[in-house]
């Protein structure tokens, strides 16, 4: 997933929480975890889930996590005003998130 509008940082917490997990377990962790940006990694991982699907012989119920990171992406650059008709700039930064599912047996 590219370009999400969340912090590199934010995001890492949420991976570092399902990286090496039974799919169904990350699917739990993401549901009742409180964190920002549980949803963009909840909607991933779905997706990530149902393209495994379409290989022949794959089953949802087989597959864990076995890779998970997070890259810097563009920084949006804003500014706001500030007093003395100053400006100061925002930076409003974006993450490329990739999260690779495997079945038990293999590793990547």
């Amino acid at each position: 997933m590219k370009y999400v509008r969340t912090s590199p940082r934010k995001m890492r917490r949420v991976i570092d929480m399902i990286r090496g997990q039974h799919v169904i377990e990350a699917r739990r962790i993401l549901r009742f975890s409180p964190l920002g940006p549980t949803p963009d990694v909840e909607k991933l991982l779905s997706s990530a889930i149902a393209n495994a699907e379409q290989q022949p012989g794959v089953i949802a119920d087989n597959l864990m996590v076995s890779g998970a990171w997070v890259d810097e992406g563009p920084t949006l650059r804003r500014y706001r005003p500030r007093a003395y008709g100053r400006a100061t700039r925002v930076r409003k930064r974006t993450s490329h998130v990739t999260l690779v599912v495997a079945t038990m047996g293999e590793e990547t």
